[in-house]
């Protein structure tokens, strides 16, 4: 991908390892669960776990909960890990393309949306705090509403290319793409309206508001790609960087990580789509790159 160096001011921080554990911060039972699983498992666990288990922590944080992408609280993550090493951001080559990654959505979304504020991005290694309650790698990259931060350990981008399969730059911007969607969402008011939903829906109808969340912000990281330009008004994507963002959201849907696991697939408990449906809603920001064209709620699918 072509993208200029994106030059770091508070929008983006290194939190470094720490943060004085999981108390607090509005994490509540979903801090606990993600605490207790690698040890029920007995492995370390990376995005794809934790998809597989999004019904676990729909009976623990409540219909339609996402553990990547969602969260509630007030705390201040500075305050939670004051006194923890901080780092410098950006000062990595795997955090290098991130920064830059996350100034080309500036440019982009500052065009599209009215108001637009940006969100923080924050780095952090192995587990750290964020409004919404414990930063830990297991998690895999999210956003926060309570701080408006997206979270990444940039050894996801590792995971992502050894067990999932889907290496490449273009597969890591979709990444972070997506959680910055999830900002979109809060910022134009998506965002509540869906959490309204979920707490008058049931548990299946809450899983499936939830994917609409997560296709939604699928298809906004393509709208980020068609419309993304670096300083001399080249196009950031490039030949091939389409279908390595494509192997990335294969890779991902709900009903792939559970066969990959010897799980059936049970729609009831998808949180984020099927593999069919996430390159299908990434594939249409990426050729229309029209935010209007992700309506995800009123799409049949």
């Amino acid at each position: 991908m072509r993208l200029d160096d994106y030059d770091p001011g508070d929008d983006i921080r290194d939190l470094g390892r720490g943060g004085g554990g999981f108390g607090g911060g509005g994490g509540g039972m979903g801090g606990l669960l993600v605490g207790l699983l690698p040890m029920l498992l007995g492995r370390k666990m990376g995005c794809g776990t934790i998809l597989l288990l999004g019904v676990l922590a729909f009976v623990f944080l409540g219909p339609g909960a996402s553990l990547l992408s969602t969260g509630g609280g007030s705390a201040d993550p500075m305050a939670q890990s004051r006194g923890a090493p901080q780092g410098v951001a950006c000062d990595t080559a795997a955090e290098k393309f991130a920064c830059n990654v996350f100034g080309s959505t500036h440019q982009v979304w500052g065009q599209l949306v009215d108001g637009y504020r940006k969100p923080t991005l924050n780095f952090f290694t192995d587990e750290n705090r964020s409004g919404c309650g414990a930063a830990q790698a297991a998690m895999g990259p999210f956003y926060c509403p309570a701080d408006q931060g997206v979270y990444l350990d940039t050894a996801f981008f590792n995971e992502l290319a050894s067990r999932f399969g889907a290496a490449g730059d273009a597969a890591q911007a979709y990444v972070v793409a997506h959680e910055v969607g999830h900002h979109i969402q809060t910022l134009t008011g998506i965002s509540d309206k869906a959490r309204q939903m979920q707490a008058r829906s049931s548990q299946a109808e809450g899983n499936a508001l939830q994917v609409r969340m997560e296709l939604q912000a699928d298809c906004y990281a393509g709208v980020w790609a068609n419309r993304a330009r670096t300083k001399d008004g080249q196009p950031v994507m490039e030949p091939g960087d389409m279908e390595e963002a494509m192997r990335a959201a294969n890779a991902i849907g709900d009903d792939t990580l559970m066969r990959s696991a010897g799980q059936r697939p049970v729609p009831e408990s998808f949180t984020h789509g099927t593999s069919e449906q996430r390159m299908s809603w990434l594939r249409r920001g990426l050729e229309t790159g029209d935010p209007r064209q992700c309506d995800t709620f009123n799409a049949s699918r």
